[in-house]
């Protein structure tokens, strides 16, 4: 396939600009999330004149963890009015506002009102997923002759680190502030043996929110003894706005020939299949309700990338025609795992999300890697460093413009 091109963000700075320019559409304070985005408890009131937004990046505790622990809500601004919201707690995008085509800024990825409901088991929203994200097969494997039994919270396997993963532990953070970009480094110590996973790692996330409209997210590992490690972000992403009905209109673009095929437990078989000609083929734009009913449950599935070698490159875009918003992902990883929100219900454990009210598109290794030794190695030795970068670009398209798949761009 050709893959997909990168399109030129200016628009969506320009819209932006103009949104606060001209005083027309609502935006958000920079120090006060709204009622509808996560760690807000209140909307402030629009106040007429409102200053032109800045490159910056603030910080406040937003609550204190089960541990005692302060919770920091970090917010990330650019100066056409883009914002993200991080928190401390599980390393977590709680709210990311860009505009439509008419320059409305929305929270487009999907979290909880209240920063408490993050402590509790959950869908993962927005959070970083370790060590190892994604299953692994009945919650065990070995490292030389040495074997690890893990929880197995998703029966019969262990899913996204365990009864306690990175998602549901506080990290340190602190700001940054570069030319073009601001950000926050956040951190997590794991000792050897948390979760049974040998050796004590220390992580790195840095979320940046540079002035072409992108969430850049970098991550770096490294480890005292032999471990696995497979990490994402777990954003479920919806371009009409969070709360704004189901997914399933969005057109998605993904630059793979081929997918993991999976057995009754979502463990891979082992085997790759090519998507040609079923329902899994994205390999030119495709509604994502398009076809879902021939896949049982839903797609979660992992992806093979096309000539992934390390290097950034895009992989994915996905287009919502009635607001025209586009998300354009880059990334280093092998694999992209495809997740249509199948276990959302409505209920307050989900944030009253519906089903399919949000889809992920997870940067990563393959699932079950340290069982499968055809699959990408995650093995981590000590001396060696973990590096990881994924790129969310948003941008906007007019009305009626169709998404088309282009030539892969390598960064």
């Amino acid at each position: 396939m050709s893959s997909i091109a990168r399109h030129n963000p200016g628009l969506v700075l320009l819209l932006g600009l103009a949104t606060v320019l001209c005083g027309c559409g609502s935006q958000d304070d920079p120090a006060s999330p709204t009622a509808q985005d996560p760690a807000g408890s209140s909307a402030p009131a629009e106040v007429p004149g409102t200053v032109e937004p800045q490159l910056a990046v603030t910080q406040k505790q937003v609550a204190t963890d089960p541990d005692g622990k302060p919770v920091v809500l970090y917010q990330l601004s650019n100066s056409h009015g883009m914002q993200v919201d991080v928190i401390s707690w599980g390393a977590t995008v709680v709210a990311l506002r860009v505009p439509d085509r008419d320059g409305r800024f929305d929270n487009v990825t999907l979290g909880f009102e209240k920063t408490e409901s993050y402590f509790e088991p959950g869908p993962y929203f927005g959070a970083t997923c370790g060590r190892y994200s994604n299953r692994i097969a009945q919650a065990a494997f070995s490292i030389g002759d040495h074997d690890f039994q893990l929880a197995t919270n998703n029966d019969p396997n262990h899913l996204h680190g365990g009864d306690q993963g990175f998602n549901r532990r506080a990290w340190s953070g602190k700001t940054i502030n570069l030319e073009s970009a601001v950000g926050v480094v956040l951190q997590l110590v794991s000792p050897d043996g948390q979760e049974n996973y040998p050796g004590t790692l220390t992580v790195d996330v840095t979320y940046s929110l540079t002035e072409n409209s992108e969430l850049r997210i970098d991550y770096k590992a490294t480890t005292d003894k032999t471990t696995v490690l497979n990490l994402t972000n777990h954003c479920y992403w919806n371009l009409a706005g969070a709360g704004q009905g189901s997914i399933l209109e969005h057109q998605l673009t993904l630059d793979c020939d081929n997918y993991l095929p999976v057995d009754e437990t979502l463990i891979p078989t082992g085997e790759t299949a090519t998507v040609a000609k079923t329902p899994m083929d994205f390999t030119s734009a495709q509604p994502i309700g398009s076809r879902i009913e021939k896949v049982s449950g839903g797609y979660d599935h992992c992806y093979v990338i096309n000539g992934a070698d390390g290097t950034l490159r895009s992989v994915a875009e996905i287009f919502d025609p009635a607001s025209g918003r586009v998300m354009e992902i880059l990334t280093t990883e092998p694999g992209i795992q495809f997740y249509t929100g199948n276990f959302l219900d409505g209920k307050p454990a989900n944030g009253d999300y519906q089903k399919h009210g949000g889809f992920c598109l997870e940067c990563q290794h393959f699932p079950d890697s340290p069982n499968q030794p055809d699959f990408p190695s995650t093995l981590l030795e000590p001396g060696l460093t973990y590096t990881q970068t994924t790129v969310h670009r948003f941008s906007v398209r007019g009305e009626g413009s169709q998404a088309q798949p282009a030539e892969t761009q390598t960064d």
